[in-house]
């Protein structure tokens, strides 16, 4: 429900329970004289009659109108943990008074393009197909590091009247009336780009240590002429070749176990 439809709609609802208990109100003092001939206890009970249902109207009112809202936490690497995102977002969501209807986590490179990221796609799915307000996530490279994969994620939000919000930057990408907010956009569309470039850095920074490293006599990798056997590959990767030998791909293999490519490449050949 976009945001403008909200606000009227509390407006509207809070304004007719008023008038109803008002009204209930009147009829009751206006027939006070004959609920009288019976006790004051009675008098006492219609009113809190009255006023229980009021209570019990504005609570399904304020259920109604509540934000409902979703989370969405990434690490890179399956040796990093999620659950810091998680407890953030939550408590954010809790101290706005938002309900948190799911939580979409996953382990895997923010470079990675959309289609290859299975969590971030059921989050898409499940927002479009459960009229969900808000996306939270702690910081845009949560979504991504990729520009134009995280706009495109952004785009898609923005056409269902979605709104994602970023927490470290108190932004988000849709108004309270449900329109693109373009300060936002603008601000959203950099940092994107500054992800981007932080992993570029990143990774020119390992390769420059890595080199620097090499250039002073060091040796990077395994030991020259160190190689274990057969024997030793089916003791340590079991579950790795169990998976193989069902027939699932390197790829999916290697989602699940965290085992590089090239290790299990040559377990299948060990396997045959």
């Amino acid at each position: 429900m976009p945001c403008s439809l909200h606000s009227r709609f509390i407006f509207s609802a809070k304004i007719f329970s008023i008038y109803f208990l008002w009204q209930s109100y009147n009829i009751c003092f206006k027939y006070q004289r004959y609920l009288f001939k019976l006790n004051f206890i009675s008098i006492c009970v219609c009113r809190t009659i009255i006023l229980y249902v009021y209570l019990q109207y504005d609570k399904l009112i304020f259920k109604t109108i509540m934000v409902k809202t979703v989370i969405f936490a990434r690490v890179s690497t399956g040796l990093q943990e999620y659950d810091r995102q998680v407890n953030e977002l939550t408590a954010l969501a809790n101290t706005n008074g938002w309900s948190v209807e799911a939580v979409f986590a996953e382990k895997i490179s923010g470079a990675k393009s959309n289609k290859e990221r299975t969590e971030l796609l059921n989050m898409v799915n499940y927002v479009e197909n459960n009229h969900i307000d808000k996306v939270l996530v702690t910081e845009l490279s949560r979504l991504g590091r990729d520009t134009l994969q995280v706009l495109e994620v952004i785009e898609m939000l923005n056409k269902k009247e979605i709104s994602l919000y970023i927490q470290n930057y108190a932004i988000e990408t849709l108004t309270k009336e449900g329109k693109v907010n373009a300060m936002s956009q603008f601000l959203i569309t950099i940092l994107a780009e500054v992800a981007r470039m932080e992993r570029k850095t990143i990774r020119e920074r390992v390769a420059s240590g890595y080199q620097n490293f090499r250039n002073n006599g060091g040796k990077v990798g395994r030991k020259t002429g160190y190689r274990k056997s057969d024997k030793d590959m089916k003791e340590q990767y079991g579950k790795e070749i169990q998976l193989l030998k069902k027939g699932l791909s390197l790829r999916n293999v290697s989602a699940i176990t965290h085992t590089s490519i090239n290790t299990l490449r040559k377990l299948r050949i060990i396997c045959t």
